[in-house]
């Protein structure tokens, strides 16, 4: 099969048949190798120098001359759950056909057609997105140079662009108490899990959800134990600004025993609608004939990790609808992501008139 049509774009049959491979291959977190080494051969027959680093992610490179590097980045794993791949009225189905195998396949066609770009493209599948680590995100930073500019992969909507989203705090609650008789009146270690997360409620307030992008937003993720030992995983999502070491010490000072553990902590993040990478894509998508919306997330991605530390225009974009997110009936809308393609591939060529940083390449 030919990858390319003569104007050097990527043919529709091929970047179709590259989306239902990827959703062929299983990827959940922590088992992304074979899907890793299936990208290695396909953006290698699209032209990119591509190898897998050190975590497990794929990196594939087009350099094409003297200009701005820009990086755009989604990831190769997906939740749990068998989801038979199947085509059916318009639509592919299978696990990660929107988180985030759609948009990811988006990105490798919409960089290997760029035929007009001048500069170093960058796409990169990062492993364990899922985890509440972030680890191939955090690997990225850590080993690669800051580009000129990200796109971060996830669904958006093929016409809405994703300005920022809210941060997350994962807490881990263990508590150990003497066994003793059920009618003992001593708190047992299950009843101090369950008052653990009534006094996170209680800290955040009665104004705290997930519906409100400006507010604190918390979930009981897990709880297991009995009398003796018991375990409460909590998750807060957070806005920007919040303080979460506040929030640690003040749920800490409310347990009387017990041991509070901090596993994962990572800052919200939120760009205007003036940024570069904004403006490219929202010309991508008026180019297409659509109205382009732009909205703020109270999940979290890996644009949270990477903005951290690189201060340089982002913004997160994909085809596909987020609310089909480890679904059961999770599904892309073909079209779709034929237009994510085309908006992309818009976006980059946009992003080619931004300076490169003085001596990087």
């Amino acid at each position: 099969m030919k990858p390319f049509t003569s104007s050097g774009a990527v043919t529709e049959t091929y970047a179709l048949g590259l989306l239902r491979n990827m959703l062929e291959i299983p990827s959940v977190s922590y088992h992304e190798r074979a899907l890793a080494d299936f990208l290695i051969g396909a953006m290698t027959d699209l032209g990119f120098q591509a190898h897998i680093d050190e975590v497990g992610n794929t990196v594939g490179v087009i350099d094409r001359g003297a200009g701005p590097t820009v990086m755009l980045l989604g990831h190769l794993d997906t939740v749990s759950g068998v989801l038979p791949v199947r085509p059916l009225d318009g639509r592919l189905y299978g696990r990660g056909a929107v988180d985030a195998k759609g948009p990811l396949a988006a990105m490798i066609c919409a960089a290997a057609g760029a035929a007009d770009f001048r500069g170093r493209l960058v796409v990169i599948g990062v492993v364990e997105e899922e985890t509440p680590r972030s680890r191939g995100a955090m690997a990225i930073r850590a080993t690669h140079e800051r580009p000129d500019a990200l796109i971060v992969g996830e669904p958006s909507g093929w016409s809405s662009v994703v300005l920022g989203y809210k941060g997350k705090l994962d807490l881990r609650y263990t508590v150990r108490c003497p066994a003793t008789h059920p009618s003992n009146p001593a708190p047992k270690a299950s009843e101090l899990a369950v008052a653990c997360w009534d006094a996170l409620v209680e800290l955040l307030g009665p104004e705290a959800g997930h519906d409100v992008f400006g507010q604190p937003g918390a979930s009981l993720v897990r709880i297991s134990g009995d009398q003796a030992l018991a375990t409460a995983d909590l998750s807060v999502r957070t806005p920007p600004g919040f303080d979460v070491e506040e929030l640690v010490r003040g749920l800490r000072d409310r347990l009387p025993i017990g041991e509070l553990e901090v596993l994962n902590s990572v800052a919200a993040c939120r760009v205007g609608r003036a940024d570069p990478a904004v403006r490219a894509l929202v010309s991508g998508i008026r180019r297409l004939h659509a109205q382009p919306r732009l909205v703020v997330k109270t999940a979290t991605s890996d644009m949270n990790t990477l903005a951290e530390v690189w201060d340089i225009p982002m913004a997160t974009y994909g085809p596909g609808d987020s609310a089909l997110d480890h679904a059961d009936d999770e599904h892309i809308m073909l079209s779709d992501f034929r237009r994510g393609i085309d908006v992309l591939t818009i976006a980059i060529s946009e992003l080619a008139q931004l300076p490169a940083r003085s001596g990087v390449r």
